[in-house]
C-alpha cells in the first residue's frame, strides 16, 4: 500500500509543477480574485477526474478516435475564451476585490477547464489508469493509497502555486497586471496550440 502511495506522491509532483492550461487559469484568477477566493478551484480536479477516469477506464476504449480529437478543439475553444477574459483583466485592471469573487464559479469553471484538456485523458490512458488498475487488481486499499498520494500532491501543489502567485501579485499593481498580461498570453497559447493540433490529426 505504502509503495503506490509513494508512486501516487512522484506523479503528482510533476503534474502540478508542470506548466499547462490550468496552472495559466489560476493565475490569472488569483490576480483578479485573490488567493482564498481562488483556493477552491485548487480542488477541480476532485470534480473533473472521475468521469475522465471513468471515461478512459471503460468508455473511451470503445469510442472512435474523432472523440478525443472534438473534446481538444472544443478545449482550445474554451481557452480562447478565458484567455479573452484574462485579456480583460489585463486591460481594467484593478487592485484584487475579494468581496466580488464567486468560489462556486472559480471551482466549476475550473473543473470544466480540465474536463475539456486532452491532458487528464491522455495521462490516465497512458500512465496512471495501468497503474491504478494494477493497485486495484492487488487489493482495494492499494489503489486508495495511489490516489490519495497523487491527488494529494495534485491539490497542494496546486496551493501552493496559488499563495506564491498571490504574494507576487500583491507586490505592486504593476507586477500584478504584467502577470494578468502573462496569463492571457499563455491560455491564449495553450488554446491555439490545442486547436492546431486538433485540426491536425483529421
Amino acid at each position: 500500500m505504502f509503495a503506490y502511495f509513494l508512486i501516487g506522491l512522484g506523479l503528482g509532483f510533476p503534474a502540478a509543477a508542470q506548466p499547462g492550461p490550468f496552472q495559466a487559469y489560476l493565475l490569472g484568477q488569483t490576480l483578479k480574485n485573490g488567493v482564498r477566493q481562488t483556493l477552491p478551484a485548487a480542488f477541480a480536479p476532485l470534480i473533473s477526474d472521475g468521469p475522465i477516469i471513468l471515461l478512459v477506464l471503460v468508455v473511451l476504449t470503445r469510442l472512435p478516435a474523432t472523440f478525443v480529437t472534438i473534446l481538444q478543439f472544443s478545449g482550445g475553444v474554451f481557452l480562447l475564451y478565458l484567455a479573452w477574459r484574462a485579456w480583460l483583466g489585463f486591460r481594467h485592471f484593478q487592485p484584487i476585490m475579494p468581496a466580488e469573487a464567486d468560489h462556486n464559479q472559480n471551482i466549476l469553471e475550473a473543473a470544466l477547464l480540465n474536463f475539456l484538456s486532452p491532458n487528464p485523458y491522455i495521462f490516465w490512458s497512458t500512465i496512471a489508469g495501468p497503474i491504478f488498475i494494477a493497485a486495484w487488481q492487488t487489493s482495494p486499499t492499494d489503489a486508495v493509497a495511489f490516489l490519495l498520494g497523487f491527488y494529494g500532491t495534485l491539490i497542494g501543489g496546486f496551493m501552493v502555486f496559488i499563495v506564491l502567485v498571490g504574494a507576487l501579485g500583491g507586490m505592486s499593481d504593476r507586477l500584478g497586471r504584467l502577470l494578468t498580461l502573462i496569463s492571457a498570453g499563455a491560455l491564449a497559447a495553450f488554446g491555439v496550440a490545442q486547436m492546431v493540433a486538433a485540426i491536425s490529426s483529421f
